[in-house]
């Protein structure tokens, strides 16, 4: 072939064509069962969602069921009647029979000689449940549930029946819970992909067509240079430039390409400091509003957005930039993890293209991670502090409060009291009623001290069934006024067991303040003479200090 301009399109034909279809088919191909998977393992959860929630319905409707096995009337009533099964519904009616289709948790009734019979809670298979199911998982509208007994429709969307792999619901004889997601989002998103993947070969293939039939000679001297530029570029090298001569549209090409070579550097160099800055939002997970304030202004330079906003979930509000523009553009992204809202990042600017939507989503995924990181730091360092059964001060609080309420009243005066409680007897009540009843106990000791105390008092959990308060700036004798208030409340306290049953419980107090008058007093072990002393005397009352001849102790010294 003679003609270079001939022999380019023909090259072009061989070489650009096939390889571009074949790269277009493997991406279609690619897409298509990547769809078709993210829509097998978004179905898997909800139905994961779906039998938790159906679960919880059982769970529900097995409660009045559980009442009903434990009343005395009820299983007298069985004993006469000569019946073994009482069947319950979710709302506590008793039925005459089981539905046929049904969920049923059976629950023994014991009597004086053992069992009796079964009390069933049965929870009904019809589109009430599937409407609870629904609800209970956050199904999105248009996902087809149904209940399915030996392939027959029970209840629900007659289209779900044909649904792959549904779940046996327990409870059942051998009913399964279907789903069937509505088909179509992830086919025309493959249909818009496939044509503009075509449209873009078509667009490729006429101008290259084009530029080699008309350009020929000068496209090889162009190419030369952009090759050269492009692999200078591809080894790190981005102030490379291409030389332009002339005016034409291979000129007009050597510009594009210096611009875009510019254009790439700028973005790497702000690339760099976006991970900067993440970086340093990272390393600043622990406090909070500087990790907001990071992620704010981070997001409006990599979008290049004109300002934003951080509206938290517990009213923290954060800005950067201008962001009260009425006419501008807005970009609103919820910035969530898995347990809720932490808040709403929003972003102003002129506009936002998809590129610039993308990369603000990224970083919100980002950010979440590290809010999250933050959360969990927080709760770990509370946990540390504090009791895991009552919620109160742990020990090593208690103790690190009391050192710094010490340091406070010696270095500026005041006063400060310290209050020991112990239970009575509680050794025996953990005997006769079980631990249970006993961690009952100190549960609602702890809430009667939280309702009862100030907020700047501190109660802990000292050790065991012993309690510790700190209470800041009184005397002996408010002390002793508040240590008797609540000595009397807890012995009026009805409290009762796992089992029903109601425990009697009192408490001795022990009772001392510290004045910095005194250089050799010790507040913490008056307050557990003081204790001693009641215990001594009969339980079931409070002691001060001043009623006992003080002895020193190397416990807590002031």
């Amino acid at each position: 072939m003679p003609n270079f301009k001939l022999k380019l399109f023909v090259y072009f034909l061989a070489m650009g064509v096939l390889p571009l279809a074949a790269a277009t088919w493997t991406v279609t191909r690619v897409q298509t069962r990547t769809a078709t998977r993210a829509a097998d393992a978004r179905l898997a959860a909800e139905l994961r969602a779906s039998l938790a929630a159906y679960r919880r319905e059982i769970d529900a409707a097995s409660a009045p069921a559980l009442r009903l096995a434990r009343s005395r009337t009820v299983g007298r009533r069985l004993e006469q009647a000569g019946r073994h099964t009482l069947f319950v519904s979710r709302s506590g009616a008793v039925l005459g029979r089981r539905p046929a289709h049904a969920a049923t948790r059976a629950i023994a009734v014991v009597g004086r000689d053992g069992r009796i019979g079964t009390v069933d809670a049965v929870v009904a298979l019809d589109l009430s449940l599937l409407e609870r199911i629904r609800h209970g998982a956050g199904l999105p509208a248009g996902e087809r549930l149904a209940i399915v007994d030996r392939g027959r429709l029970v209840a629900g969307d007659r289209a779900a029946v044909s649904a792959r792999r549904p779940v046996r619901l327990p409870g059942t004889r051998s009913a399964s819970l279907a789903l069937l997601a509505p088909a179509g989002t992830s086919d025309a998103a493959i249909r818009t992909t496939t044509r503009e993947l075509l449209a873009a070969l078509a667009a490729a293939l006429l101008l290259a067509a084009l530029i080699a039939y008309f350009e020929g000679r000068a496209i090889v001297r162009t190419i030369r240079s952009l090759v050269t530029a492009a692999n200078a570029i591809a080894r790190g090298r981005l102030d490379q430039r291409v030389a332009v001569r002339g005016h034409d549209e291979l000129a007009t090409l050597g510009h594009a390409f210096n611009t875009m070579a510019q254009e790439l550097e700028a973005e790497h160099s702000r690339l760099r400091q976006v991970v900067s800055r993440f970086g340093a939002a990272l390393a600043a997970t622990h406090d909070v509003d500087e990790l907001v304030r990071v992620i704010v202004e981070t997001a409006v330079e990599a979008t290049g957005a004109s300002g934003g906003t951080f509206v938290g979930a517990d009213a923290l509000l954060l800005g950067c930039g201008e962001f009260d523009n009425d006419e501008a553009e807005r970009l609103e992204l919820p910035v969530e993890g898995s347990v809720g809202r932490f808040g709403i990042l929003t972003l102003v600017g002129t506009r936002f293209d998809e590129e610039s939507v993308a990369t603000a989503r990224s970083l919100v995924s980002q950010a979440v991670v590290a809010l999250e990181n933050e959360r969990l730091h927080r709760i770990v360092a509370q946990q540390a502090m504090t009791d895991s059964l009552t919620g109160l001060a742990n020990r090593r609080r208690c103790e690190e409060a009391l050192h710094a309420e010490l340091a406070h009243v010696r270095r500026f005066g005041g006063s400060l009291a310290v209050v020991i409680a112990d239970l009575d007897d509680f050794k025996r009540l953990n005997d006769t009623h079980g631990h249970a009843g006993g961690d009952a106990v100190l549960r609602e000791f702890a809430d009667l001290l939280r309702s009862t105390l100030r907020a700047s008092d501190v109660a802990g959990r000292w050790g065991g069934e012993e309690f510790i308060l700190l209470l800041r700036e009184t005397g002996l004798d408010g002390a002793g006024e508040l240590a008797e208030r609540v000595r009397l409340a807890l012995a009026a306290r009805a409290i009762l067991g796992p089992d029903g049953a109601r425990l009697s419980v009192t408490a001795s107090f022990g009772v001392a303040a510290y004045d910095r008058s005194d250089e050799h007093f010790h507040v913490l072990a008056a307050a557990d003479d003081a204790l001693y002393a009641a215990k001594r005397s009969g339980k079931n009352r409070t002691v001060h200090s001043g009623q006992l001849t003080a002895r020193p102790s190397p416990l807590v010294a002031s």
